[in-house]
């Protein structure tokens, strides 16, 4: 059985990998843009860019399987990635809706500018870039998506420690409820942070690299 606060704590005692160059850029223009502490805003855009590389991947499979489809290995190889890609992209999805609740709740105000215009520029240079990626070097794609996803569980869990209030705010609303089916937001983001780390895990798995055990199961 999964305990989210010890996932938390595990995580939190793991070290952060070392980041490459590439990963360190794309951090570094999130932090100029909208600061270097994660607020919902931040969140959202970083939200709104996971999925971007899931979706590059499952394009590429497609790709790849209507030439090799005489290949068993490659077929079964490419059917994995694209199960993963397309169940990765429905659990980031819930998180930006996640988010979006959250939003709501606290009575945040979007800006035109800052959770609209920006985030879509950059959706726009990331999905080109990731497609590139994926197609020139999938193993470095997965590569760059595991060093992300690290940076988003560390993140995630080090919010919640920050914001210890969270584990007194009970959540009601069904959509936030629907994977977990957590009682508290403090609950709801260590959550989001255990699946980063799945994700995480996939990426490095596909690298042909040991995935990071839970701390309970």
């Amino acid at each position: 059985m999964i305990v989210l606060k010890k996932e938390q704590e595990a995580t939190l005692a793991r070290p952060r990998m070392a980041y490459k160059t590439t990963a360190r850029m794309l951090f570094w223009g999130m932090d100029f843009f909208y600061g270097k502490a994660l607020t919902l805003r931040k969140v959202q855009v970083l939200e709104i860019l996971a999925r971007i590389p899931y979706q590059a991947w499952e394009i590429r499979q497609y790709l790849r399987l209507t030439h090799l489809y005489e290949d068993p290995a490659s077929v079964e190889k490419g059917r994995k990635i694209t199960a993963w890609a397309r169940d990765a992209q429905d659990n980031e999805f819930w998180h930006l809706l996640v988010i979006n609740e959250r939003m709501k709740q606290t009575g945040f105000r979007k800006s035109w500018f800052w959770d609209h215009v920006l985030p879509r520029v950059a959706a726009f240079q990331y999905r080109l870039f990731s497609r590139l990626l994926s197609l020139v070097n999938i193993k470095a794609a997965f590569d760059l998506n595991a060093q992300f996803e690290d940076h988003a569980e560390h993140e995630y869990m080090q919010f919640v420690k920050d914001h210890p209030e969270l584990d007194q705010e009970k959540v009601d609303h069904p959509i936030v409820r629907e994977h977990g089916n957590c009682e508290t937001w403090g609950d709801v983001f260590r959550r989001i942070g255990l699946d980063e780390r799945e994700h995480m895990n996939n990426s490095l798995v596909f690298c042909g690299r040991p995935p990071v055990p839970n701390a309970t199961e």
